[in-house]
Formats: C-alpha cells, sequence, structure tokens
C-alpha cells in the first residue's frame, strides 16, 4: 500500500499505557490467541460475562454490541486501572503510524460518500489498548480481537492482534491489516444508518439461530463497506499497489466461520455462524470493491428488519 507520508487522523486514543485489573479470566493478546478455549470480558453495567467459543471458535473482528446481545452474565468484580509506561519496538510504532492513516483515508471515502447524499458523516475514534479495555459496552480484553462499541461509538484494537492474523491463520501484508480497520469503521456506518439499532431490535424478538443469521448479515454488510472504501482509497488517491486486493480476499477468507470451525473442532456449524463464511466474506467484500457504492451492500435485501 502506498499510505507512508499520509495524514494521519487526528481521532485515535492511545490506551496502550493502562492496564484494567479485575477484569475477570482470560489472557491478553490477539483476537485468535485463546482459539478454541473459553474466554472472559466485563460487560455492560459491571457484568462478567462468560463468551463459551460458539462452536468452538472465537468471535471475530464485530460489533461488540451484537456480541452483548447474544450473552448472559454473572456479578462482576471491581477493576481497577493503573498507568505503566509504554514500551513498544520500531514495528509497533510503525503500527500505530500505519492504523492513523488509514483510518485517516477511511475518514476521507466516508466523509465524501455523506455529502454525497447530503449528509454529514461523523468520525469514529480508534483506539489503541494492550490486553483489556474499558468502552461505553463494557471492559473487553484482547482475546475478542478488534472490535466496535456502538455505545461510544468507537473502534478498538490491540495492535497484538496483527501477529495473529500473520502468522497463525497466514494473512499477511498491509492490506489485510487495513481491511480489518475499514470492517470495524463500516460497523460505525451501520450505527449511523440507524442499521444496528434496527438489527439488535429484530434480534430480541428471534431465537439463537435465526438471530445468528441477522448477524451474519451485519458482519457481511462490513465486509461489503470495507470495499467501498477499498473502492474510493484506490480510485482517489491510489492507495493499493499490486497484490494488496489478494490479501484483503486472503484476510476475509480466513476470519470465515467456516475455516475457523474446521481448524478448532473439525467440522462445521452453519447455524452457530455470526459473521458469515469465508466464501460470503470474500464475496462481499468483492461487491464492495468492484462497485464503490455503498447502496449495493444491502445484504438484508430479503429481511425486513
Amino acid at each position: 500500500m502506498r499510505w507512508r507520508g499520509n495524514r494521519k487522523s487526528s481521532n485515535v486514543e492511545d490506551r496502550r499505557s493502562m492496564r484494567v485489573s479485575g477484569v475477570g479470566g482470560g489472557g491478553g493478546g490477539g483476537m485468535i490467541r485463546l482459539l478454541p478455549m473459553v474466554f472472559k470480558f466485563l460487560g455492560l453495567k459491571g457484568t462478567v460475562i462468560l463468551v463459551a467459543c460458539v462452536g468452538g471458535y472465537g468471535l471475530m473482528t464485530g460489533n461488540l454490541g451484537n456480541m452483548l446481545s447474544m450473552l448472559g452474565g454473572q456479578q462482576a468484580t471491581s477493576t481497577s486501572v493503573s498507568q505503566v509506561p509504554i514500551q513498544e519496538d520500531t514495528a509497533e510504532k510503525e503500527l500505530v503510524y500505519f492504523v492513523s492513516v488509514i483510518l485517516a483515508d477511511t475518514e476521507e471515502t466516508w466523509n465524501t460518500l455523506f455529502q454525497s447524499k447530503g449528509k454529514t458523516y461523523q468520525e469514529p475514534t480508534l483506539v489503541l489498548f494492550r490486553d483489556s479495555v474499558k468502552s461505553a459496552c463494557g471492559m473487553a480484553q484482547s482475546a475478542m480481537g478488534p472490535f466496535y462499541c456502538p455505545g461510544d461509538q468507537q473502534v478498538y484494537i490491540d495492535l497484538g492482534f496483527y501477529d495473529q492474523l500473520k502468522n497463525r491463520y497466514k494473512a499477511p501484508g498491509d492490506f489485510a491489516q487495513a481491511y480489518v480497520i475499514a470492517h470495524e469503521v463500516g460497523h460505525h456506518i451501520q450505527t449511523l444508518e440507524g442499521t444496528s439499532r434496527k438489527v439488535h431490535a429484530a434480534r430480541s424478538k428471534l431465537g439463537k439461530v435465526e438471530g445468528n443469521k441477522l448477524s451474519v448479515l451485519q458482519e457481511l454488510q462490513a465486509d461489503c463497506l470495507a470495499g467501498v472504501w477499498t473502492n474510493h482509497a484506490n480510485n482517489t488517491r491510489q492507495l493499493l499497489e499490486v497484490g494488496d486486493i489478494e490479501e484483503g480476499l486472503t484476510a476475509a477468507s480466513a476470519i470465515g466461520d467456516d475455516t475457523l470451525q474446521k481448524q478448532s473442532q473439525g467440522h462445521v456449524s452453519p447455524d452457530s455462524f455470526t459473521h458469515g463464511s469465508s466464501e460470503q466474506r470474500v464475496k462481499w467484500f468483492k461487491v464492495g470493491l468492484e462497485s464503490g457504492d455503498m447502496d449495493s451492500c444491502d445484504t438484508f435485501k430479503n429481511h425486513k428488519l
């Protein structure tokens, strides 16, 4: 990607120096590190929510509001926050720079597209953290991976996730990393457009299987919106280089529900899908990429919300 030297976003909040204790079980690290183990995080209003990996695998790059709506909990322990010096190597400094530039590029695209529809785009904040973090959706651990919280309209990421994406799931490259940010920003678009609210309301009236289907459609739409950003970033600012699209497609495929289930439990359970199959994720990313039109990302076309 041709990103070096481009504008950095001012909407990045660095909380890597903050350490939260009393969050409950589960270790730190990237989203995939604990697969297929069970991990914990603190939920809304001081609730500890035990997340059993659905079908034996973890939750991928998701909307924390959706995740919380699927879970139950028990009373939480108290938490405390302390400050520690930020220790980062050259590679991590480069990643901080990188995600700041990618976030700025998504701002360019979505400000332009919203203006074309007579709307004003409200830019999200990207929060960098390590191990665990407090959001308006509650406390979350790195094991959840990158996520978006509709309560504060912020994207959260522990940069250690990218090591897992590259090394364990064989999806290396800077565009694969950018796709993750663009997907989470896609969830922000859904919040601004009212889609997330409608999905949450609809899922509350459905059983688990049907509710999971709506969750899949929401995740696939976020993939499509990531493709829309890619289209505009390249056509307007020539951000992409040879091989970048393939990196994005590899990342989309690597975190498909069926691929993860096969790796963790040896078989596929479609009724437990929450993010979509590898084929679906690749398909909808391509839809947005080829059209460059957010209206093409109507994954809910045959489902009334």
